[in-house]
């Protein structure tokens, strides 16, 4: 049975085939640690980490590349943008839509005294930008938001976020975990602060990778300290971007993956990837709101979502959904509270939990029909 690859939103699969020979090039045939040491192999390592990060720089519209460092992934990213900025007393404005990877490290820190504020969503997650700007105070230190959800797909106003941040003096994080290789980013025009990324999804990197920019003059703590094969004569950590953030030796493997995987998505084009996910989307969408017994959630106009879409079944939960999709049908997805209590309590699915189909550009039409198909035969009892 060829299994169908709908988990896109959690890791997108199969990536391009210069991912993997980046990879592959790399362990069997270069190996060495950047910045460490002036080897030829080390060099090398040093000169893909550099290259990869001036391709996001391109992507991403930042002018000094330094300016983005790589972490673990976007929950380090975010963690970083939280934890090095915010200080007791200070305020941080979220949406209602937000993931564990903002809700958590915000929830420790309310415990330190720094206060939080949702702006309310409606329940197919979208959010008004007004709504933020009613809750600025005198001690407003930052606004977070994600750029779109992972349950429902819905794309959040990040530029006019961006421009209520800059007229009020505050700083603006995104977290783009959704939308970095799919949706239109760029720090200048949107006013991005703080843009935390992850690379196993729609930069078509490997898991594992990721990163933060940090505009210029922002001052930013360090989570963690090391050596970073620059000034190791002291044991002070360098102030310089990006060598202050990046203590540890990199996952060079997966950042010449992950820069094979942006290269790709600057070759074909932003436009070319995102156009192809929304008719996937549109055509996944337009066929399941035809089947009895089946909600969807999330906005109808298929121009303020992504390839996110989330439904539940009448009288079936949604894990039994999944595991019919899966065991029977070799159709892989997601099911469960994905990680995010705080857009499920705003779709009202916080005790249903959900059903999450994730289109990603190597999908077909073909696969989109054929899954219609299978769950139709599950909503109509013919097929459990």
């Amino acid at each position: 049975m060829n299994s169908i690859y709908l988990d896109n939103a959690a890791t997108s699969w199969p990536k391009p085939d210069c991912v993997y020979d980046a990879v592959d090039s790399f362990n069997r045939k270069m190996g060495g640690s950047p910045g460490r040491g002036s080897n030829s192999r080390s060099i090398e390592a040093g000169t893909i980490v550099l290259q990869t990060r001036e391709a996001l720089a391109r992507l991403f519209n930042v002018s000094d590349s330094s300016r983005i460092v790589f972490t673990s992934g976007v929950t380090e990213s975010i963690n970083v943008g939280f934890k090095g900025v915010l200080n007791p007393g200070d305020g941080v404005i979220i949406s209602g839509m937000e993931h564990n990877a903002v809700a958590r490290p915000l929830h420790e820190l309310q415990k330190n005294g720094v206060e939080v504020s949702i702006a309310p969503c409606a329940p197919d997650g979208t959010l008004d930008p007004k709504a933020l700007e009613l809750l600025i105070r005198k001690n407003t230190r930052m606004i977070c938001m994600l750029h779109a959800s992972n349950l429902t797909g819905t794309i959040m106003p990040i530029a006019e976020a961006g421009r209520v941040a800059r007229d009020n003096g505050v700083l603006f994080m995104v977290d783009s975990a959704q939308t970095a290789g799919v949706l239109e980013i760029d720090v200048e025009k949107q006013n991005i602060d703080l843009l935390a990324f992850t690379g196993h999804k729609s930069l078509f990197g490997l898991q594992g990778t990721g990163g933060l920019y940090i505009r210029p003059g922002l001052e930013v703590r360090t989570l963690k300290e090391g050596g970073t094969g620059s000034l190791s004569e002291h044991t002070f950590q360098p102030d310089f971007l990006p060598d202050r953030f990046e203590s540890g030796t990199l996952n060079t493997p997966g950042l010449a993956g992950l820069g094979a995987g942006i290269g790709f998505i600057l070759q074909n084009g932003v436009k070319k990837i995102h156009d192809h996910e929304r008719e996937l989307t549109d055509t996944l969408i337009n066929g399941l709101k035809e089947i009895k017994g089946l909600t969807l959630y999330g906005p109808a106009d298929i121009r303020l979502r992504t390839a996110v879409v989330s439904f539940n079944v009448k009288g079936m939960e949604c894990g039994e959904v999944s595991f019919i999709l899966d065991q029977k049908h070799g159709i892989i997805c997601r099911s469960g509270l994905h990680c995010a209590p705080m857009a499920h309590r705003t779709s009202g699915t916080l005790e249903l939990g959900a059903v999450r189909l994730s289109p990603g550009y190597f999908n077909t039409r073909e696969e989109i029909e054929k899954v219609i198909e299978v769950i139709h035969g599950i909503a109509s009892g013919a097929d459990k």
